[in-house]
């Protein structure tokens, strides 16, 4: 237990760290290439995040599957993904949000866990459905900006998802859906997108951290370098949490040549885990 809180409190000074080189950054007084408007940066590009945040949003030690149960010296994986070995664990992961814990609602917490209890099930990912906002930006895939001279378009590798960003607000979305409703503004050199109109039905990670249809997002990107993106989200939703909080990464540029997003749309890959049951003969 002693050795548990002492890297415990060792991963929280490195999370605390983490954030240190933003601020350096920013007091070089990095001036971005400007757009095609010649008024903004140009964030133009393809983008990536390089954390754990897609499996745990918060501070966390390995362990050896994302749905665990009760064994007879400790946590061991749930049978239906024993099968995955090393290959399910998760890494630990020094945690993106910003305070360290995100500030359920007792009842919602209790959701969170059994969640993560039931996570083969339940994680929206594993049937491919999109993964909603803020949780496509840090899916270990990467993500590509086109910027025009007065529009903001965002396409995701990850099950082909993509948000026409609004550059005026038309109003309350007309319905909810997986991605939302984007509508974008600056500040500064800073790129201030708001997102409204999510359904209940998305996760930010494969740790059960949900919400409600009353989510609302608000998205700050701001380049900090040739190739670095500041990425900062607060969420607000009354009905899961006690009150806003926020999370921030650096998202990197992809320097590869021939980079571009490839074709991973992944919906024929669950066919079978979603339908499978209705087959005449079902598969073993």
């Amino acid at each position: 237990m002693k050795h548990y809180t002492n890297s415990l409190r060792i991963i929280t000074l490195f999370s605390i760290l983490a954030f240190l080189p933003t601020a350096v950054l920013a007091a070089d007084g990095y001036k971005a290439p400007r757009a095609a408007d010649g008024v903004h940066p140009d964030l133009n590009g393809i983008w990536q995040a390089l954390n754990e945040a897609n499996y745990d949003l918060e501070i966390h030690m390995a362990r050896p599957a994302m749905a665990l149960r009760d064994g007879p010296a400790g946590p061991v994986p749930a049978k239906a993904v024993v099968a995955l070995g090393a290959v399910g664990a998760v890494p630990p992961g020094m945690g993106v949000v910003e305070g360290g814990k995100i500030p359920y609602k007792p009842e919602a917490l209790a959701k969170k866990k059994e969640n993560q209890a039931n996570w083969l099930e339940r994680d929206p990912e594993v049937k491919c459905y999109l993964p909603g906002v803020p949780r496509a930006t840090y899916m270990p895939y990467p993500m590509q900006i086109f910027q025009g001279e007065g529009s903001v378009f965002i396409a995701y590798e990850y099950a082909g998802a993509v948000r026409n960003i609004f550059s005026e607000d038309p109003g309350p979305a007309p319905v909810d859906s997986w991605m939302g409703q984007s509508v974008a503004s600056w500040d500064g050199d800073t790129l201030v997108i708001d997102v409204t109109g999510q359904n209940g039905e998305t996760w930010f990670d494969r740790s059960g951290n949900h919400h409600s249809e009353q989510l609302h997002v608000v998205e700050r990107y701001t380049p900090m370098g040739p190739n670095h993106i500041q990425y900062e989200a607060t969420i607000t939703d009354p009905q899961t949490f006690t009150k806003p909080w926020k999370i921030s990464m650096p998202l990197y540029r992809r320097m590869e040549p021939n980079v571009q997003l490839l074709d991973f749309k992944c919906v024929e890959f669950v066919e079978e885990l979603l339908y499978g049951q209705y087959r005449l003969k079902p598969l073993d």
